[in-house]
């Protein structure tokens, strides 16, 4: 488990740059599931998703401790975004690789916060996180990789905080899993807070290796990750992560692509709320799930970064 202390450390850092993230109640998932339902807003945040938690934590964390000519990252998106903004925030040059035919949103913000990106030519992270481990082996070059990174969990750990004071009778949280960060952190501070609590990390069934792993004790790569979800695209589990999963995780499921189409459309009409597949999933996997011994669930929106036609996608599916 993280040290509350650090967890601590990072949130009194954060509520001087990001706002809290709303709680709110979600009536319409209530009522399918028999319990009471709530959405964590993480799409709130600058960027539209959780990853500038953990990104402006690290940054400034490692800054304060040695120099640091150019952060650098591999990515999807999200986490490509969250550290550009962070770079920008702290006055450090960002440079962000992204794999071929990366989400155009998620992209056209990586460059608005003005961080270079080099694109790789390979369909999923493996050739972007290659380049980018290369590169970093420059002097002044911190890679800030949110799958290994030993600073940047205690960042997305503050959510967890958040939703004890909003919903101190959580009793259930869905958290997204797909580097595995965001869980760690979340599941490490709100055992913490409250060790009855269960936590739920949810994988694309397409993008299954950490589920696999959970299930198994042991990492369990797959050779794709093609998912809508491409916040979720990891097939190269951590050792490490899998044993933190493993200590941390109360339960794993795994979620369909109509299953995340779904919920986009779902939040979008009934709670009028925007997510991205990923940051759906979590709202998915609660959908699907059976009326349980639980009385109060929160599932983390974890993004907003949803391209054009993917929402049309969604919608034309629900009809």
């Amino acid at each position: 488990m993280i040290p509350f202390t650090k967890i601590s450390e990072a949130r009194e850092f954060l509520r001087n740059h990001l706002p809290v993230t709303r709680l709110i109640p979600a009536p319409s998932i209530s009522r399918l599931i028999f319990a009471n339902a709530f959405l964590k807003l993480e799409s709130e945040l600058p960027t539209g998703s959780f990853k500038p938690r953990g990104a402006l934590y690290a940054l400034w964390y490692t800054l304060s401790r040695r120099r640091v000519n150019e952060v650098v990252a591999s990515s999807t998106g999200n986490h490509g975004a969250a550290v550009a903004y962070a770079a920008k925030l702290l006055g450090v040059k960002a440079r962000i690789f992204l794999p071929e035919n990366a989400n155009a949103v998620k992209r056209a913000k990586i460059a608005g916060l003005g961080a270079e990106i080099v694109e790789e030519g390979s369909p999923d992270l493996a050739g972007a996180f290659q380049r980018a481990m290369e590169y970093s082996q420059k002097p002044g070059v911190y890679f800030l990789n949110d799958a290994t990174d030993p600073d940047l969990p205690a960042g997305p750990a503050t959510i967890a905080c958040e939703i004890f004071e909003q919903c101190p009778s959580a009793d259930t949280i869905f958290v997204p899993m797909g580097d595995t960060a965001l869980i760690r952190g979340v599941a490490s501070a709100a055992k913490y807070l409250s060790p009855a609590v269960r936590i739920v990390g949810v994988q694309a069934d397409r993008a299954p290796s950490y589920y696999l792993s959970w299930k198994q004790g042991r990492p369990v790569p797959t050779d794709t990750c093609n998912t809508i979800a491409d916040g979720l695209a990891t097939r190269t589990p951590e050792p490490e992560n899998v044993s933190a999963i493993r200590e941390l995780v109360d339960a794993v499921c795994l979620v369909s692509e109509e299953q995340m189409l779904h919920a986009v459309s779902h939040l979008l009409l009934q709670e009028h709320t925007v997510a991205e597949p990923s940051g759906a999933a979590a709202t998915a996997a609660v959908l699907q799930s059976n009326p349980s011994t639980s009385k109060n669930v929160v599932a983390l929106l974890t993004g907003a970064n949803i391209t054009p036609d993917i929402l049309r996608r969604s919608l034309c599916e629900s009809e």
